[in-house]
């Protein structure tokens, strides 16, 4: 039985294999590891099932299922029985570790950000050869450019030891894989599992083509919410790079407050496409919205929101809400209207949360709501919510017909993204 060896990618690359008379064959250019899966939690994902040699002037991939890696005192010693060389489909569906994931961007699953590869640590067990963590330290570093076994020694005299760190190969997904020819669908599936603000800020330390890559990868619902996001000039380069059917699909899932800034930011003719490609009614909403000047209410308030008669009774609402399953923001403010949409009240999920459920929403709303017009400067809004200390504020129009809610959140995002402009 094989025991267990382990040695490091930088270890085994330019080491020359020898064959069972003791002479030399080659030397070691790359590992190529398996990335068909066959099953969910496959380990042989990440066998090692060929070796990239340079023999004389030629160079070849070869079944690793001949070599043997020996380690003796530090060093390794890498034997090959016979050479049995790889087909194309085998090499074409592999991933070679020195070519696609050394000094390579990944994603630490974990930590929930990019790092970078100093060096792939492998496994030989009885049932082969496996890649089985990833080294984003400094050892690592420290080891390619063999300075790792002195300094440590010298700083053990000052019993400073350096920290190694490693991430594990399950919980590690290279991206950066721009001049690989293979599918990678499937290397995406763990990163849609990272929250969408997370997600973000990973595609924006992305070069362009990569960040593109990735996030055409997700699908309608998820690429929504991580273009929310996204910074504005990362939303700009998603909208004009991608196929307008696939934007349009996406800006449909997303608020029409949100569209509405993106596409303020684009070319006229590349945003009334979109706006053209879209189902009719997001696109009446975005165009509605774009209607207004930036500093107007108007050009800050979300359409989303929830509206009832005030005949309707508690548990209707009830009903009607588990129904429609709204947004966590809707919620920050009920609004009551007449048939015609004019704002006659409001009531918060307090209010309907502790009422009976026979009551209507008039015996619950508050018959003065505070508001906005839509045509007001956008200055008044900071007022008005520290005023009266509100999430939402309703928006109306001179007829006082509710046209919609400006949320709290947003005049974050919009300070915040104001600040990081200045910066730059």
């Amino acid at each position: 039985m094989t025991s267990l060896t382990t040695f490091y990618l930088s270890g085994i690359t330019g080491k020359e294999v020898f064959g069972a008379d003791g002479d030399a064959i080659g030397v070691i250019k790359d590992l190529l590891i398996s990335t068909v899966p066959s099953g969910q939690n496959d380990p042989n994902q990440q066998l090692v099932i060929g070796i990239k040699l340079k023999i004389g002037k030629e160079t070849k991939f070869y079944s690793f299922k001949a070599f043997r890696v020996v380690k003796a005192r530090e060093m390794l010693n890498v034997t090959c029985s016979d050479l049995i060389e790889l087909g194309n489909d085998e090499v074409a569906n592999g991933l070679l570790l020195v070519e696609n994931i050394l000094d390579k961007q990944i994603v630490d699953l974990n930590g929930r950000k990019l790092v970078r590869v100093n060096d792939v640590r492998l496994a030989t067990l009885p049932a082969g050869t496996f890649a089985v963590a990833v080294d984003i330290g400094i050892e690592g570093l420290l080891r390619r450019i063999g300075l790792s076994i002195p300094i440590k020694k010298v700083l053990s005299l000052f019993r400073i030891n350096i920290p190694a760190k490693y991430i594990l190969w399950d919980d590690v997904q290279a991206i950066d894989f721009s001049n690989l020819n293979i599918k990678l669908s499937k290397s995406y599936a763990k990163l849609h599992t990272l929250h969408p603000s997370d997600l973000a800020d990973i595609i924006e330390e992305l070069g362009k083509k990569s960040s593109m890559s990735v996030f055409s990868s997700l699908d309608e619902d998820k690429a929504a919410d991580v273009l929310e996001e996204l910074e504005s000039r990362a939303q700009v380069h998603m909208v004009e790079n991608l196929p307008v059917d696939k934007m349009a699909d996406v800006l449909e899932k997303m608020p029409a407050d949100e569209v509405a800034d993106i596409l303020d930011e684009l070319e006229d003719d590349k945003a009334e496409m979109l706006l053209n490609e879209m189902e009719a009614e997001s696109s009446k909403e975005v165009r509605e919205l774009l209607e207004y000047e930036d500093d107007m209410v108007g050009s800050l308030m979300t359409t989303d929101y929830l509206s009832f008669g005030a005949k309707w009774t508690v548990a209707e609402v009830l009903v009607e809400m588990r129904s429609r399953k709204p947004e966590a923001v809707e919620l920050y403010n009920l609004f009551v209207v007449e048939q015609n949409d004019e704002l006659i009240g409001n009531f918060n999920l307090r209010d309907l949360v502790v009422a009976e459920p026979l009551l209507t929403v008039s015996e619950i709303m508050k018959t003065k709501p505070v508001y906005l017009f839509d045509k007001q400067k956008v200055s008044a809004i900071a007022e008005i919510i520290s005023k009266y200390n509100l999430l939402a504020v309703p928006v109306v129009d001179d007829n006082f017909q509710l046209q919609g809610m400006v949320v709290v959140d947003d005049i974050v995002e919009d300070l915040i993204r104001e600040r990081r402009t200045r910066k730059r």
